[in-house]
């Protein structure tokens, strides 16, 4: 009886430390006046701060990632400058939003005033990501550092070795400085955990930027990161885009090489983790994508597809170029309507599209329902035996992301279930396999409704019913979780922010399911007043290139509109 008090004890104890080594990374001249707890807006803050240059905002509020490699190609601007910018705006970031959990400027400095002579003894960049600041999911392993991945046990746990995306990423130029918050476990849509608290909305701070990226979603929506790189087994990296107005990427699985990387649920592979970058532009989407897949990650990282990069397909050279494509669009799944914003940003695409000459049929969602449940059954098979082995210094489970929860309340969905067997697993695996099977017919069968002689080319989807909500308020991941289930590459693309004066609350007398009430409920014009909203651009397995080409097509149309 005596033994839990003081595993707790020291268990706090641990954290207490972590946070005040965190804090102490922080440059003193960097720490900026209190901003009033009312203020839930602060993404004008690293303007009216005072501690960023002119020539510092300059450089963070140019959103187009390819811009900023030419100026630093150019050496119009010094790696060693780019790099103290976006530190100095993401150690604002932390102080607003909470979304660091790992600093290393230092490190970072030296590593960019290393590329800047490299530049001017050779004449020429060291890789296509040369200078490039890049933020990282605090899940990427660095030599020398902690990846706690939330959880008080994995304090004090040194990396050995980079891992192999880190390694790739340094070998392009990169300049990496700082890792970002996630939630216990990561399979939560919000940012929360007992090492490092909450990571807040940028756009609201009562709101969520989502999860489990949502470190990376709020630090990049404040421009303290041009781009960062995630993970996402149900809607980790699309979510947070969504949520914070940015661009994201979920390609396929093995796409790119997640070795060396450490991962909640680490061996489970039937609906496995994928790695993408958020950004703040479509070219930062596609030079990360091609940087590393230039690199042959799969010499690295075992389970990488050995798939190099396709400039055919990305320029739709086998669909006339991308000049007259067939798009399907999903209104909705089916037992959840979406909020009016998003129901008005499906309707933005698809006009936006139509004008450009492009067609545009309609998508009914058949059997969505079973993709969720079996990814769900796949990822609770083991019984909670991973969550609860991680769980070694008296460190609590979280049971639910909302501030006021009850944290012995433990909701229907966090029960533990019997672990599986290998045969009922087998079983699963089956039903996984029929369902793509029938989804893989239906996307082939549209070749008759197209115009084009080709299935669809893509598919627009929402990515949640909803703009961001408050803390503890996010429901299932419905939008998403069935992309990974199939193993499709989606692409979030921002389109606009809610207007109350066009968005009001429908009046709706019945409602679709339980959960169709409880997120119409969730709706608020005024709380979600400005909020960005964004959809899903899909395409089959390991048809990355061609997804990233479609959506130049759709970015371009939205921007021509």
């Amino acid at each position: 009886m005596t033994t839990q008090p003081a595993a707790v004890a020291h268990w706090q104890e641990q954290v207490a430390d972590k946070r005040k080594r965190l804090q102490a990374l922080i440059p003193a001249e960097w720490i900026i006046a209190p901003v009033s707890k009312d203020q839930a807006n602060v993404l004008d803050v690293p303007k009216t701060c005072g501690l960023l240059t002119d020539r510092e905002l300059e450089i963070t509020n140019t959103t187009d990632v390819s811009l900023l490699l030419q100026k630093l190609a150019s050496a119009e601007w010094s790696a060693v400058e780019v790099t103290t910018a976006f530190s100095k705006r993401a150690i604002v970031a932390y102080q607003l939003v909470n979304c660091l959990t790992e600093i290393f400027i230092d490190q970072a400095l030296k590593r960019a005033a290393e590329l800047d002579a490299y530049l001017k003894e050779h004449g020429t960049v060291m890789g296509p990501l040369h200078g490039l600041p890049i933020s990282l999911k605090d899940q990427f392993q660095i030599k020398g550092l902690e990846t706690t991945m939330g959880y008080a046990a994995l304090i004090g746990q040194i990396a050995e070795d980079d891992a192999v995306l880190v390694k790739l990423l340094l070998r392009a130029g990169a300049v990496i400085y700082v890792r970002t918050n996630v939630p216990q476990t990561l399979m939560w849509g919000e940012t929360h955990n007992n090492v490092f608290g909450r990571t807040l909305n940028p756009y609201n701070r009562l709101l969520t930027p989502g999860g489990s990226s949502g470190g990376e979603g709020a630090l990049i929506s404040m421009h303290g990161s041009p781009l960062g790189v995630g993970t996402d087994i149900g809607g980790s990296i699309r979510v947070p885009s969504h949520f914070c107005g940015l661009y994201g990427f979920k390609p396929s699985s093995h796409r790119m090489p997640s070795y060396g990387m450490v991962n909640s649920l680490d061996g489970q592979d039937s609906v496995p983790t994928s790695v993408g970058p958020l950004t703040t532009s479509l070219s930062g989407v596609t030079t990360f994508f091609r940087s590393v897949i230039n690199q042959e990650p799969w010499r690295h990282s075992p389970e990488t597809v050995p798939m190099p990069w396709s400039e055919d397909d990305y320029l739709l050279k086998n669909r006339d170029g991308g000049k007259k494509l067939c798009f399907g669009i999903m209104w909705d799944e089916g037992s959840v309507k979406p909020h009016p914003p998003v129901l008005r940003a499906l309707g933005t695409v698809k006009k936006a599209l139509e004008a450009a000459g492009h067609t545009v049929i309609d998508w009914s969602s058949l059997r969505h329902s079973e993709y969720v449940a079996v990814a769900r059954a796949f990822w609770l098979a083991d019984g909670s035996e991973d969550y609860n082995s991680c769980l070694t210094t008296g460190e609590p489970l979280i049971n639910s992301m909302d501030p006021d929860a009850d944290p012995n309340d433990i909701p229907v969905f966090r029960v533990p279930r019997q672990p599986l067997t290998a045969y009922q697993i087998w079983q699963l695996t089956k039903e996984r396999r029929a369902l793509r099977k029938a989804h893989l017919d239906r996307w082939e069968a549209t070749s008759s409704l197209t115009g084009t002689g080709r299935p669809i080319d893509a598919l627009i989807a929402p990515v949640a019913p909803y703009a961001a909500v408050p803390h503890g308020k996010t429901r299932s991941s419905i939008y998403t979780v069935i992309w990974n289930c199939l193993d499709f590459p989606s692409l979030i693309i921002p389109v606009t922010k809610v207007d109350p004066s066009v968005d009001g609350v429908p009046l709706r007398e019945e409602f679709w399911s339980d959960e169709d009430k409880i997120v119409h409920e969730l709706y608020d014009p005024e709380l979600h007043k400005g909020l960005p909203v964004g959809v899903q651009v899909l395409g089959p397995t390991l048809q990355e290139e061609v997804v990233l080409g479609v959506g130049e097509v759709v970015d371009a149309a939205l921007k021509a509109l």
